[in-house]
């Protein structure tokens, strides 16, 4: 997404995660995981740390990923660091409960995530231009692309789940509305993975043993 939006041609080499090419162990000796970006034939690990490059490297192509203003870019890395490290992991750790009270108080933290990130998302409105679409504001920024590429995982696991749906209009009316104008965006569209492909990798790569519970757990 983020080389889409700076507008950069690039080479894209799939790899099969049960079975490492040379090529990554070679790049991300550290983690041995994707991404990796490799430029002039230097590699760039991590998905954040990628974003933030491209945008340091590449300053005059397309709109600017990251907040101008220091204070504004520290929160979007803040909140971009909160959704990787702490949203997304409550999220798909409610798969890794095997009894019921137990995924049922995951869902409740995994809820109370979303409400928190959308109390962020209404302070963050607050610093962009009026009516702007994005939380980056006209255009897509650092903290669209951490959420925007979950979207299709948060949906994916709800329905094995069986759990409330973590955006909703009602308790998350402005991610909601945010949701469908990043969906809908230009750098998006041709990008965002299906979320039935997400739900097959899920259970055939992730947790090939899930069994969908036969009743949603329990929300309060």
């Amino acid at each position: 997404m983020a080389l889409a939006i700076k507008g950069l041609p690039y080479d894209y080499l799939p790899e099969d995660p049960g079975c490492k090419s040379d090529l990554l162990l070679a790049s991300n000796p550290v983690h041995k995981t994707l991404p990796v970006l490799i430029h002039g034939g230097r590699p760039v690990c991590e998905s954040l740390i990628i974003v933030e490059y491209l945008d340091d490297t590449f300053p005059g192509n397309g709109a600017s990923i990251l907040p101008t203003d220091p204070h504004r870019r520290a929160v979007a890395r803040f909140w971009a660091d909160y959704i990787d490290n702490k949203m997304f992991p409550s999220c798909i750790g409610i798969l890794n409960m095997a009894k019921q009270q137990e995924r049922a108080d995951t869902v409740e933290e995994t809820l109370a995530a979303f409400g928190l990130l959308e109390a962020a998302l209404a302070e963050c409105s607050k610093e962009v231009e009026a009516e702007a679409p994005f939380i980056g504001g006209v255009s897509l920024g650092l903290l669209d692309i951490a959420i925007g590429c979950y979207l299709p995982w948060f949906e994916a696991i709800g329905r094995l789940a069986g759990t409330p749906p973590f955006l909703d209009a009602a308790r998350t009316p402005k991610l909601v509305a945010w949701a469908g104008r990043f969906r809908a965006a230009e750098a998006v569209v041709a990008l965002l993975t299906p979320v039935d492909k997400v739900e097959e990798y899920i259970t055939s790569v992730l947790y090939p043993k899930w069994e969908v519970a036969l009743t949603a757990p329990a929300t309060n």
